[in-house]
C-alpha cells in the first residue's frame, strides 16, 4: 500500500483501508509508512489497523503514530485485549467445518463486526482461498465482513450469496504481490453492481 494506491482505492469507492501491521506479511507497513498514507486519505474513510496477536506495547506505539479509526484482530486475541485499546474493533474468524460462528460471535460481544476469512493451516489470511459463502448466513447479530479469495470476477456472486455488511480484499486485487489499480477499480465497480 502506498499513498497513491490508497487515494485510488478511495476514489474507486472504498469506505475503508486496511493497514497491515503484521511483520511476517509481505504487506507489512511501518508506523511511519502508515502515517504517510493516512495523511493523504479523506477524513471520512475508515483507517483500519490489521494485526495478528500483537504485543500491547507495539500496538500502543502504532496508535501513538497513526490515526487509526478501527482495529482488526486476526489472531487468538481475547475480547478483553481487543477492547483495551479504546477503538472500535473487528474480530476475524477463519471459517472451517468445526467453527461455530454463533458461539464465536458471543465470545466477542462488543466487536463492531465479525470478519469471515478462509481457514488455511498456519495462515492468518491473505491466502486467496475462498470458503462456502453460505456460511455467512448463520443468523448472528453482528455485521459480517466477507473476506477470503475475493476478486473482481467473483465479488458480485459472493455478495449475492453471503449478503454481508461489507467485503475485504487484498490478494484479489494484486498482480505479482503488488496492488493493481485496474483490479481495484474493477473490484469496486463489480461490488457496487449488486444492490443489497
Amino acid at each position: 500500500m502506498t499513498p497513491d494506491i490508497a487515494a485510488h482505492t478511495v476514489k474507486a469507492g472504498a469506505d475503508a483501508l486496511g493497514l497491515m501491521f503484521y511483520e511476517p506479511s509481505k504487506r507489512h507497513l511501518t508506523p511511519d509508512q502508515a502515517h504517510g498514507i493516512c495523511r493523504q486519505v479523506e477524513p471520512f474513510v475508515a483507517k483500519v489497523g490489521v494485526v495478528v496477536n500483537p504485543d500491547a506495547d507495539y500496538l500502543h506505539a502504532i496508535l501513538d503514530r497513526v490515526s487509526l479509526t478501527h482495529l482488526q484482530f486476526h489472531g487468538e486475541e481475547s475480547a478483553e485485549f481487543c477492547r483495551s485499546f479504546g477503538l472500535p474493533y473487528i474480530k476475524s474468524v477463519r471459517v472451517s467445518g468445526e467453527v461455530n460462528l454463533l458461539e464465536y460471535e458471543s465470545v466477542y460481544p462488543d466487536a463492531s463486526g465479525i470478519l469471515l476469512d478462509t481457514y488455511v493451516k498456519d495462515f492468518h489470511g491473505g491466502t486467496g482461498k475462498t470458503f462456502d459463502w453460505q456460511r455467512a448466513n448463520y443468523g448472528g447479530k453482528k455485521p459480517i465482513i466477507l473476506a477470503g479469495g475475493l476478486n473482481p470476477e467473483n465479488i458480485s456472486d459472493a455478495i449475492k450469496t453471503a449478503t454481508p455488511y461489507g467485503v475485504d480484499v487484498s490478494s484479489g486485487v494484486e498482480v505479482d504481490g503488488v496492488k493493481n489499480l485496474r483490479k481495484i477499480t474493477d473490484f469496486c465497480a463489480n461490488a457496487f453492481t449488486y444492490d443489497l
